[in-house]
């Protein structure tokens, strides 16, 4: 590629040859392949063998016995589902610092990190049958003026009615997310402690901070 740049060969023409050689390289993958029926135990031999060569010039080769089937059965799974084309979104690898290598295991739905818990977090239900999900982008706490906001008023009681006003919105979003029938609710940006305790009372599990990926898998999901 360098040479061709270095003569001055035109970006666009470059490009397409670069795209003509990589569908040429398909073409010819194809052409050499060799067809398997995946659902015999001929098929699936050939995925687990497949998936440890794959993994031969990775860290964790050594390994492989436990890693192999484990990138089968995800795979598979997307592939029941008729999601493969959405492979590399919807299958993620989730590092929890301590323990070892042999300690991890495939999760068959979605997982995340434990995300920052306020208080209320211990009395939250952990466990839901058949749960109805709220995925969210909004905060759902109360947030400090900023240092240049400024309010002008001129009675004392027009400043308790702003107070009054900055939980009533608050308040309103709360019972938005528990009117809608939610048992679960989660969201990009964080969610305080009053919402935290709100949705507690209610028996209802929230979490705040969840990465984006985790939340486009979860609405995949559900």
């Amino acid at each position: 590629m360098k040479p061709f740049v270095e003569e001055g060969v035109h970006p666009q023409i470059i490009m397409r040859n670069v795209r003509n050689a990589g569908r040429l390289g398909v073409e010819k993958v194809k052409e050499l392949s060799i067809p398997f029926d995946t659902t015999t135990p001929e098929g699936k031999e050939m995925l687990l063998k497949t998936a440890s060569t794959a993994l031969n010039s990775k860290l964790i080769s050594s390994h492989k016995d436990l890693f192999a089937p484990m990138v089968v059965k995800a795979v598979q799974a997307l592939d029941d589902g008729g999601n493969l084309d959405d492979l590399m979104s919807l299958i993620a690898i989730k590092q929890i610092p301590g323990g070892d290598v042999r300690q991890s295991f495939l999760v068959n739905g979605v997982a995340f990190k434990k995300t920052f818990s306020y208080a209320g977090f211990e009395q939250m239900t952990k466990k839901f049958k058949d749960p109805k999900v709220l995925l969210l982008n909004v905060e759902l706490e109360l947030k400090s003026e900023k240092e240049n906001a400024e309010v002008r008023i001129t009675d004392p009681e027009q400043y308790q009615s702003i107070v009054d006003a900055e939980w009533q919105v608050i308040y309103n979003k709360l019972d938005a997310c528990v009117s809608c029938g939610a048992n679960i609710v989660l969201s990009k940006l964080p969610i305080g402690d009053l919402a935290t305790q709100y949705f507690a009372d209610r028996g209802m599990f929230c979490a705040g901070r969840v990465e984006d990926g985790d939340i486009k898998r979860v609405a995949k999901a559900t």
